[in-house]
């Protein structure tokens, strides 16, 4: 059991007025907010609605240039391959059939990879377009770098990878030194025994590295991992990539997203693709020919469809429900949600799920953190909220477990209720929520998701509300409760007021592993007519996990 009990919380007011709650995400939302000022929304109780409007623009990715290097290698004089070269020429096809300038390169040596890398770089410092590396073959990390392996490397012991393979760092830095203005780098380059029975690695698999500004990084299989080389014509990560990069108008990360699932599946948990992504705007291998603007109608059924389909399978038993909406839904409003209750419906099955190897002492990233949802009765959670202007404060609570579901943590005999991650289910106020993904089950600096939710009021009213969230940094964070570890979450949210007017939401939250609950929480609402209605922040003051 851990106990703090330091900046005890005095009870000025009734305990558990409410609970740490985000309001919001930042990006495209100062159009959205002018777009929806005065709309009228059926009650006044909060957070209300947050429509996302159908305005969206082409992204200008889209029509740049597309550069692409490829590389497959095979014939190793220790451990030879199977797939690389047939994985390497079936993308290098589909790219080019996409639109891009192709470099394939076959069973490369160590100079011809760093040629091809330079003059990639090169190519992409004059064009100014997307760039696409894919690399199938050995690959091997050694303090925490990452190396590609060249066919004519001999390994007599891990330490001559420095000097006879080619670290990724290189072409990182060939990219930045590009300033184009998106990179997308695929490793499909952790293989077993990448040296053969000569040499063996001090870690598996290739080492977790946060991608660089406007870039997506993705491996076959999580950090820390290893990928066999697959018994058809094509490695199972290939595979699925190659089906998923042609489908019609699928943005980048969806198609990351499902060819993980399907890996998963595939491989019944022992290959689990990983991505680490900083892009801001949207891309498509197969881009529309032009973003629809959808009326507030369509958005509204669209939703209302998708809210209808998660409530039926919320609590799914069996992973077919969870899997299909996932396909069709991979960024959707509750995926982060079905994800979750897929991974604890396949482990009541059996399934022996591998983990991202995330260490503390790794340099190039700040890691990837699971949410601790092991609640005891007796977990006691206190809070001070303080007005950011006056910095006074306003008042104090406290939250304590009083009882545990399968999917609900209850505080103070049901005052609040939560799901694990924190998400209201129930406020003090009687205020009830249709399902939310504020908070989230993991957490990694870079990740972007979105929610949409109703409100309903103890009076029968129903209210929407709409977010965009993205994980900004991981940092050190000082609240009464002491000094927290935490990844810091900003959003920005929209929300329209009965009696005229909207208001523009803007949340920073801290969520720091092995803290049940939310770390520190700062809401801002401000009126389209310029005044701010509050603006606060919640931060922890004691807390008792059993």
């Amino acid at each position: 059991m851990s106990d703090n009990s330091k900046g005890s919380a005095r009870n000025k007011r009734p305990p558990v007025r409410s609970a740490p709650f985000p309001s919001a995400p930042a990006s495209n939302a100062r159009r959205r907010w002018l777009i929806q000022a005065g709309a009228l929304a059926s009650s006044s109780a909060l957070p209300l609605w947050v429509p996302r409007v159908g305005a969206q623009s082409q992204s200008t990715l889209n029509a740049l240039p597309r550069v692409a290097l490829v590389i497959g290698n095979t014939k190793y004089v220790e451990a030879p391959l199977k797939n690389p070269g047939n994985d390497a020429k079936g993308i290098a096809g589909e790219l080019q059939q996409l639109g891009f300038q192709v470099n394939l390169k076959l069973d490369a040596g160590r100079n011809d990879m760093i040629e091809a890398i330079r003059a990639f770089g090169g190519e992409l410092a004059k064009k100014k377009g997307v760039g696409m590396f894919y690399y199938a073959g050995h690959g091997a990390q050694l303090a925490w770098k990452n190396y590609l392996i060249p066919i004519d490397a001999i390994i007599e012991k891990v330490e001559d990878m420095q000097a006879k393979t080619v670290e990724l760092n290189s072409l990182l830095e060939g990219l930045i030194k590009a300033q184009n203005p998106m990179n997308v780098i695929i490793l499909d380059a952790c293989r077993d025994n990448p040296f053969g029975t000569k040499v063996r690695s001090q870690q598996k698999g290739l080492s977790q590295f946060d991608a660089p500004p406007g870039s997506l990084l993705a491996y076959a299989t999580s950090p820390g991992n290893t990928a066999g080389d697959g018994d058809g014509a094509n490695g199972l990560y290939t595979e699925n990539l190659l089906r998923e990069i042609k489908v019609p108008e699928a943005k980048i990360e969806d198609v990351f997203k499902r060819v993980r699932l399907n890996v998963r599946r595939k491989s019944e948990g022992q290959q689990i693709p990983w991505e680490s992504t900083s892009l801001e705007e949207d891309f498509y291998f197969l881009p529309p020919a032009h973003i629809k603007k959808l009326s507030e109608a369509e958005i509204e059924k669209a939703f209302n469809e998708e809210l209808a389909v998660w409530e039926k399978i919320r609590d799914a038993k069996a992973p077919g429900p969870l899997e299909e909406y996932l396909r069709k839904n991979p960024s959707g409003r509750y995926s982060e949600l079905a994800q979750f209750q897929l991974d604890r419906v396949l482990a009541r099955q059996g399934e022996k799920k591998i983990e991202a190897v995330s260490a503390a002492a790794n340099p190039f990233t700040k890691g990837t953190a699971r949410v601790d949802t092991n609640f005891k009765i007796g977990d006691s959670y206190s809070y001070r909220e303080l007005d950011l202007y006056t910095k006074l404060e306003t008042r104090n609570f406290r939250n304590v477990v009083t009882e545990i579901t399968d999917n609900e943590v209850i505080f103070n005999k049901g005052v609040l209720i939560t799901d694990l991650f924190g998400n209201i289910a129930k406020l003090p106020n009687g205020n009830r929520y249709s399902g939310a993904q504020f908070f989230i089950p993991e957490y990694s600096v870079g990740k972007k998701w979105t929610t949409r939710f109703k409100v309903i009021t103890p009076g029968g009213l129903t209210n929407e509300t709409d977010y965009e969230f993205k994980v900004v940094a991981r940092e050190q964070v000082v609240v009464p409760a002491g000094t927290f570890d935490a990844y810091r979450v900003e959003g920005q949210g929209w929300t329209n007021l009965a009696k005229g007017g909207s208001l523009n939401l803007q949340n920073t939250y801290w969520v720091s592993p092995g803290i049940r609950r939310v770390v520190a929480n700062e809401i801002k609402r401000k009126h389209s007519s310029g005044k701010v209605l509050n603006n606060e922040r919640q931060e922890l003051t004691a807390y008792t996990q059993q």
